[in-house]
């Protein structure tokens, strides 16, 4: 490797953002840090890139390595390099985010690390700039949110409309007008609804739905409607 006079080194991190779903709530898991400064704070699932692996391997590395997540589909979103936001040495992070079933890999996670989820509107604070990497994970999972039927992918075969919003509520940190999503979400023309209701949430009870995958393609430009302006949420 060629070195330049004055050149200094530059180190490349990984960080990931895990959102998660309980099944009525949107959750961000974070790890306690292990390392000095700032120590014992709260913080993402970060790492530095070894020589031998690409950034998608050492970010599937890292998330393993703090809290026993494994096969977690995450994704590239954006590199974070200002030149002050590690204040031991120069670190350029190329952060990714996942969004995934709580329940479905909460007996993957490890305590070693102490990993915890936290409520979105009740995040503590963490170091360096990871809430601004925080903020913009969200905004490009609400974007991709609004596009795609993503989300869909967090629910049971069969769900419920209350169940759907909440996810979306979620997300999306406000609340939707239950007439008025769940005629937008009927329109769509993706849901087939079930004979069968669920009457644990009420004494009426809500019809259970499932995804039309038949016609999924077709009718795919349809569903984005439900969230049309994503941008006002930021």
């Amino acid at each position: 490797m060629h070195e330049y006079p004055g050149q200094k080194r530059i180190l490349v991190a990984v960080d990931s953002i895990i959102f998660g779903f309980d099944g009525h709530h949107i959750k961000l898991l974070l790890v306690e840090r292990s390392l000095k400064p700032e120590n014992g704070k709260w913080t993402l699932m970060g790492g530095f890139v070894n020589p031998n692996e690409t950034p998608e391997d050492a970010a599937s590395r890292v998330l393993e390595e703090r809290t026993g997540l494994r096969d977690v589909y995450i994704e590239q979103f954006r590199v974070f390099g200002r030149p002050d936001r590690d204040p031991v040495e120069r670190t350029i992070s190329i952060a990714y985010f996942a969004l995934i079933d709580i329940q479905q890999y909460e007996q993957q996670i490890s305590e070693e690390n102490n990993p915890e989820w936290f409520m979105l509107n009740d995040m503590p604070q963490m170091v360096f700039d990871h809430a601004d990497m925080v903020r913009e994970a969200l905004r490009q999972l609400r974007y991709k949110a609004a596009l795609h039927p993503i989300l869909f992918q967090l629910l049971p075969d069969k769900f419920t409309i209350p169940q759907l919003q909440a996810l979306y509520e979620g997300v999306y940190q406000t609340k939707f007008d239950d007439r008025n999503f769940s005629r937008k979400l009927l329109s769509t023309g993706l849901l087939v609804k079930l004979a069968e209701k669920d009457k644990l949430s009420s004494k009426k009870g809500a019809f259970y739905y499932r995804l039309d995958q038949s016609n999924y393609e077709q009718k795919f430009g349809s569903f984005l409607n439900l969230v049309p302006n994503p941008d006002k949420f930021f």
